[in-house]
């Protein structure tokens, strides 16, 4: 059994009158210290005609605040040692930055800057908007990735969910700067706000620089995102052609939500069937049959919906194949089951894995923020390493027959393969 580690961090959470969450664990034994501002704006919240608003801004506020040139910003962390970046997802925007525990000041400092005074030039606008369509031409020609987005587009069309983070070329060129500036003054507010700090941090004195860093903000009540009805994955077979070497792949399942009670049984079976060369796709489609050099699953968990996708990149001789093997053995698990000796090697796999993430402040950082969004409360390593505990073959089986039904399945090919043979391919599965 592994054990957790004997410390535990300390936890703490204030919230200031503008609104912000701010949240720390402490780890006095780090030099490092990781901090963050997320909002919990994604590409899903965005109306259509701004949809990639929120990854643009993602970019447009390391081009200059009201006190920081676009220079200033990437040197500010630099010449400390430190690293500053951003991502962009389906459900939040992260501004994250790592120093040493010494320079937390100065990297809350930058971070509060880009969310709160960003400027949006003009000129850096319409730079700007030609770098994300160059960025969207570039992700189109990494085939790997953006079947991820094609099927993204597929499983959950006609839905917020399946919006592009990058926006499309369309809806890019139709933003102007004043609908982008204005969307960002309303939404980067207090209550959109977390502020999530891990390492040898002091919590009061962290209240105190973020809360000196906002003081003129005046509190106020935080417009409400766009109304979001519950996701419905929908089942489909779709081919696109490509010029390509491989085939590429993705059959994918609804899954648990971060809400569902079944959530910790959707990480066993990810793992399980995709999550690394013990897998079961692994061994059989690459160590068996040699049918692939890369494949594996991926899960995707949101507050209100869930997907478990399987991807292979293979050559189109092997495609059936290759998608016989994800079918049957999705099936073989559902009539066998989980045995007793597999259900305790990937429980043990996943809380190793678990528990070293926890050694990294970084992760700690996001994790601290991820379930203030989603739960609204601290979840430490120790009780997730129960819930892990808690899985059995009962639950896991329940898992399986809630989610990973025939009638449910999404198949996505994209690549360079003759139109019958996509057809036949899937009108077999």
């Amino acid at each position: 059994m592994v054990k957790a580690f004997e410390f535990q961090p300390e936890f703490n959470k204030t919230l200031l009158d503008q609104g912000v969450r701010v949240l720390s664990e402490h780890h006095p034994y780090s030099r490092a210290t990781c901090a963050s501002v997320y909002v919990d704006l994604g590409s899903r919240h965005e109306p259509q005609p701004l949809m990639g608003a929120a990854h643009f801004i993602e970019h447009l506020v390391f081009k200059g605040t009201k006190t920081r040139s676009s220079l200033d910003i990437a040197r500010a962390l630099e010449a400390v040692g430190g690293e500053l970046n951003a991502f962009t997802g389906r459900e939040a925007t992260c501004f994250h930055g790592a120093t040493l525990k010494e320079h937390l000041q100065l990297n809350l400092d930058v971070l509060l800057d880009l969310v709160s005074s960003a400027q949006f030039e003009p000129g850096e606008f319409e730079r700007e908007r030609q770098v994300i369509l160059q960025e969207i031409d570039m992700s189109v020609d990494q085939l790997e990735e953006y079947i991820f987005d094609l099927y993204f587009e597929q499983v959950y069309q006609g839905q917020p969910l399946g919006q592009p983070i990058l926006g499309t070329k369309q809806s890019l060129l139709g933003m102007s700067r004043d609908q982008l500036f204005s969307y960002y003054q309303s939404f980067y507010c207090g209550p959109h706000l977390v502020v999530s700090v891990a390492g040898d941090v002091d919590h009061s004195q962290l209240v105190d620089w973020v809360g000196d860093k906002l003081k003129e903000w005046a509190p106020q009540p935080a417009p409400d995102k766009r109304p979001l009805p519950p996701p419905q994955p929908k089942a489909f077979r779709h081919w696109v052609q490509r010029p390509s070497e491989q085939v590429h792949l993705v059959m994918g399942y609804p899954s648990a939500p971060f809400m569902s009670p079944l959530r910790f049984e959707s990480y066993l079976v990810n793992a399980l069937l995709g999550g690394g060369m013990t897998s079961r796709l692994y061994q059989i489609i690459r160590e068996e049959r040699a049918l692939a050099y890369s494949v594996y699953s991926l899960l995707h968990s949101f507050v209100d919906s869930g997907l478990l996708a399987f991807y292979a990149g293979t050559q189109a001789e092997s495609l059936a194949e290759v998608m016989g093997v994800i079918r049957d053995q999705v099936a073989l698990l559902k009539t066998q089951g989980v045995s007793i000796e597999e259900l305790e090697f990937f429980k043990t796999q996943v809380k190793g894995q678990i528990l070293l993430a926890a050694d990294d402040i970084e992760n700690r950082m996001n994790s601290l923020a991820v379930n203030e969004m989603v739960f609204g409360e601290y979840r430490s390593v120790e009780s997730v390493i129960g819930e892990i505990e808690k899985v059995n073959r009962d639950s896991v089986q329940e898992y399986l027959e809630s989610f990973l039904k025939p009638e449910d399945l999404g198949v996505l090919i994209l690549g360079d393969l003759p139109e019958s043979q996509a057809e036949q391919c899937l009108k077999e599965i």
